[in-house]
């Protein structure tokens, strides 16, 4: 049975974020990860089943200032690195980005807003009607003329704003590979059915082999908690997947283009972006329905999700509330009507429309095989949905997560935090000048070669 210092199930951009910070920046010896599938970022990570979105706090308007500056600090990490490597024109892309406001509410909103964000985010600007056209001309228009109801958007236009997730994934592998002195194992093909704890070690066992390990991390999406429960953590959690679905039209966007949220909707408002692996489309989304599967499009998960929903009277009351809140019932129920053919795109153009005024029905074609699962956790002791990031650490060296949060943006800060945790339980070291200049600091001319800066303890502040 093979032994590790360190296991990481799951090879998305959140796990092998942590397979390149742990074989980069820390003295750990023997690491490996381990995915079901037969290549890294094959479920939400995969290009396809994301907004492809680099989320930095400005534009996001659910966002509270410090909920903003965590995620801006988060999107300079995973900048910082793409901008050192050899193939940063596949990783990171410079769009235009907005969000936009209609109507006079929205718009006083988004003013009020500049006035809090604007210090913090100097290539914020107040784009009025006239900057929109400019930057946007589908947006601005309608009829070809102005818009005459009151628009204005906050934005920038000289950004990196999206990311290929699936080619970052490929790209922490890649450099964790490289790491000199390190025994890395990279191991695809392999399910794991079951863990458990033995003394000190944790036993992972796949379809076909077993491992053994100092310090596990499971970074599988909904997998993580039915993980969880095997040990006996997060019991008290139910899961509840909701999917994403996807609409392309012809390119009548440049860039990024964001609506306002609505503060009662737990989920993301309706966005336009560019598709960083298809030019010549727009994709709008994301819709939202909830699905009984771990992942999107593949139905052998649901007896997974039926072992993870764990329903009773806890879940019957959270999802009861969430009913009667009109926005959200009204919401769920438009969403349903969005999987129907043919309706689906009647529904959904008005929303497009909101975007770009003169979408016409044959613009719009629905993105098949395109959307992730964002499993969302309920909490049955405090009867509430939870939003944001979902992490369980067991405090014996064992750490599920199962949503990060914003998505892939926090790859690389969530995978810092269960760094320090990991190098706390096996005592090791983790090179904090390095770390601090390479991804907090950006050191663009150093990127590529192998650190032997000053060395502190895990956990140490840099």
């Amino acid at each position: 049975m093979a032994t590790y210092d360190l296991l990481i199930v799951g090879a998305g951009v959140s796990g092998t974020a942590l397979l390149h910070l742990a074989a980069r920046y820390t003295d750990i010896g023997r690491i490996a990860i381990l995915d079901k599938y037969a290549a890294p970022a094959r479920v939400n990570s995969l290009a396809s089943n994301n907004s492809q979105t680099l989320h930095c706090g400005d534009i996001e308007t659910n966002y509270t200032l410090d909920k903003a500056l965590k995620v801006q600090r988060a999107a300079r990490m995973v900048l910082n690195y793409a901008l050192q490597q050899p193939d940063v024109d596949h990783l990171v892309f410079k769009y235009p980005k907005m969000v936009l406001g209609v109507g006079e509410k929205e718009c006083a909103q988004l003013r009020a807003r500049f006035e809090t964000f604007g210090p913090h985010y100097p290539n914020l600007r107040v784009l009025e009607k006239k900057d929109i056209a400019r930057v946007e001309p589908t947006v601005a228009v309608r009829d070809g003329r102005l818009r005459t109801e009151e628009i204005v958007a906050l934005g920038s236009t000289d950004e990196y704003t999206a990311v290929d997730y699936e080619a970052l994934a490929r790209s922490f592998v890649r450099n964790a590979q490289r790491a000199k002195g390190k025994d890395i194992e990279v191991l695809y093909n392999q399910q794991v059915r079951h863990i458990r704890v033995e003394q000190d070690r944790f036993l992972v066992e796949t379809q076909d082999a077993g491992f053994q390990c100092r310090a596990l991390v499971v970074a599988a999406g909904g997998h993580s908690l039915k993980l969880a429960h095997d040990l006996g953590y997060g019991l008290h959690y139910s899961c509840l997947p909701v999917a994403g679905s996807y609409y392309f039209t012809p390119q009548v966007l440049n860039g990024k283009v964001y609506t306002v949220q609505n503060d009662k909707l737990p989920f993301a408002a309706v966005h336009g972006d560019p598709d960083v692996q298809i030019p010549g489309k727009t994709r709008f989304g994301p819709t939202a329905l909830m699905l009984p599967v771990l992942e999107r499009y593949n139905f052998r998960t649901f007896p997974d999700w039926l072992r993870v929903f764990r329903f009773d009277h806890n879940v019957a009351a959270v999802l009861w509330d969430l009913m009667k809140v009109p926005d959200i019932r009204n919401y769920m129920a438009k969403n349903m009507l969005y999987e129907v053919p043919v309706l689906r795109k009647a529904l959904f153009l008005e929303e497009v429309r909101k975007i770009v005024p003169d979408i016409r029905f044959r613009d719009l074609q629905f993105a098949r095989k395109v959307g992730g699962i964002r499993p969302q956790l309920i909490d049955k002791i405090h009867r509430k949905l939870l939003l944001g990031e979902a992490k369980l650490d067991t405090g014996i060296g064992a750490i599920f997560n199962m949503t990060p949060s914003p998505g892939g943006t926090a790859c690389l800060e969530n995978a810092e935090l269960d760094l320090r945790l990991v190098a706390k339980h096996l005592g090791a070291t983790i090179d904090e000048e390095a770390f601090r200049r390479e991804l907090l600091e950006g050191d663009h001319a150093h990127g590529s070669e192998d650190f032997t800066g000053r060395v502190l303890a895990g956990g140490d502040a840099a």
